[in-house]
């Protein structure tokens, strides 16, 4: 709504104050998803004042603003001196996504005619939303259903002379796991395949955990055969929301991700990302946060971060109805319930207590599970974590699990959701118990047990319709 007459800005802070008062605190570690947290106050105040210092920069022509160049070179030349190869060319992006979807771009141009993605089940739904975009094909192949690692074999009978892209994990999401990436990417090599490895979440914390201590695979530009790498800054870079970069194993390839049109009677159009016009806020508070951490910062976050891990994992085995899935190699720890414990009422029990346990649906043979995310800051609060969970998985235990209405999955996969306008599907919800409309923070187990029921294309048709009442 646009006011008739300019407001006042202290008026304007404290209505954004009142907005997010619902919100998840994004600091003190009890939302485990999302946000990251050095717990360190100093640093994140540098990251803010450096992105303010650079918002107004923009980086759709680095030859108006030539700072935007500077600043990108020491992030990019820090995250490929990092990743196991000094110098390699890289791109800095807003985020995850984006550096995949470049990712995929390139691998696309650089084979012409292959239009297939060769990913495990357990990779970044990014990679199906840059098909999507890019017009390619997903093959997915199995995973260890013990540790939950891509499948070597899967991975040998899925490459062809279709396939545009191999894909690997550094560590998958879900579980926290390294991938086999030696193996993956010597077989997509003998392919003259490229082989993409996404260490989004794990590029800026698996070296630092090695040097800490634990036993970390390779996966990075020194694997042969890896010719591109992600890896998010935002994350356990603990830098603001909007900064990732991609690397290269060459410049060439590097070119097939740029985007250029003369076609047009307008300024000069060269992209080296998605976006045209964009802020080099971002790209400032990247730089500003590894400065102000540094080698040593950094090294103790990973220190901080494994003895939390590990503390959180031994922990959470202690706890009766509960299990960790796999051996995490990196901070992501996935736990599963029981028939006595479900996860959803359990993450459910856990935010009424003031904490946020992220749950994960049910997939390809993995059972539904709830997703900690261990940052800098978690090690101070793993004590209270645990007494959390183990108090929400009693809670759970008595409640039993999440009850779903009769028939409603079956009749939710049965019809055409797109002959329904939004207020019709919020109506339909409505009638089963779940409101769409609410508020504040919601309680989510029935959701997600209804989700969890459904067949994973029925789960997306769901979810946009929800998106889309969300914003009516």
């Amino acid at each position: 709504m646009l006011p008739d007459h300019g407001r006042p800005v202290a008026e304007l802070l404290a209505e954004l104050t009142a907005l997010k008062a619902a919100d998840l605190p994004v600091r003190g570690g009890k939302v485990t998803a999302y946000v990251y947290d050095t717990g360190l106050p100093e640093v994140h105040e540098a990251a803010h004042r450096a992105y303010a210092e650079m918002l107004e920069v923009n980086m759709l022509d680095p030859t108006a603003f030539p700072s935007m160049v500077a600043l990108e070179r020491q992030v990019v030349g820090a995250v490929a001196e990092l990743l196991g190869r000094p110098g390699a060319p890289g791109i800095f992006t807003s985020g995850g996504t984006e550096s995949i979807m470049l990712a995929v771009k390139a691998a696309r141009d650089a084979r012409p005619g292959a239009t297939r993605v060769v990913l495990p089940v357990t990779a970044h739904p990014a990679f199906h939303k840059a098909a999507h975009y890019l017009g390619m094909e997903i093959v997915p192949v199995p995973v260890d259903p013990a540790g939950y690692r891509a499948s070597v074999p899967a991975f040998e009978d899925a490459l062809d002379d279709r396939t545009a892209l191999a894909v690997v994990s550094a560590p998958s999401y879900p579980q926290g796991v390294v991938d086999p990436v030696e193996e993956v990417a010597a077989l997509a090599a003998s392919r003259g395949v490229p082989c993409h490895v996404d260490a989004c979440v794990g590029g800026w914390l698996l070296p630092w955990l090695r040097e800490a201590g634990a036993a970390i695979p390779p996966f990075d530009l020194s694997v042969p055969g890896v010719t591109s790498i992600s890896c998010d800054l935002h994350k356990f870079g603990y830098a603001p929301k909007g900064a990732s970069v991609l690397l290269f194993r060459d410049a060439e390839l590097r070119r097939r991700a740029y985007f250029a049109s003369a076609a047009w009677p307008g300024y000069t159009i060269i992209n080296a990302t998605v976006q045209s016009s964009r802020s080099a806020g971002p790209l400032g508070g990247a730089w500003a946060t590894l400065q102000a951490l540094g080698r040593e910062g950094y090294l103790e976050l990973g220190r901080r971060t494994l003895e939390a891990t590990r503390r959180l994992t031994d922990g959470v085995g202690k706890i009766p109805g509960l299990r960790v899935l796999g051996e995490p190699e990196a901070a992501l720890v996935a736990i599963a319930g029981s028939a006595e414990v479900d996860v959803f009422v359990l993450a459910d029990e856990a935010r009424r207590l003031g904490w946020f346990l992220q749950p994960q649906l049910s997939y390809a043979g993995i059972p539904a599970n709830i997703h900690v995310t261990v940052t800098g800051v978690t090690l101070a609060g793993v004590d209270a974590m645990l007494e959390v969970i183990a108090e929400a998985a009693e809670a759970a235990r008595k409640r039993g699990p999440a009850e779903v209405p009769e028939g409603l999955p079956e009749l939710i996969a049965s019809l055409d959701l797109d002959a329904l306008d939004d207020a019709t599907f919020a109506e339909l919800a409505a009638s089963v118990g779940i409101d769409l409309t609410a508020t504040g923070q919601p309680g989510m187990a029935v959701v997600n047990a209804v989700l969890d029921a459904l067949p994973a294309a029925s789960r997306e048709a769901v979810l946009v319709r929800f998106l889309s009442v969300l914003y009516a």
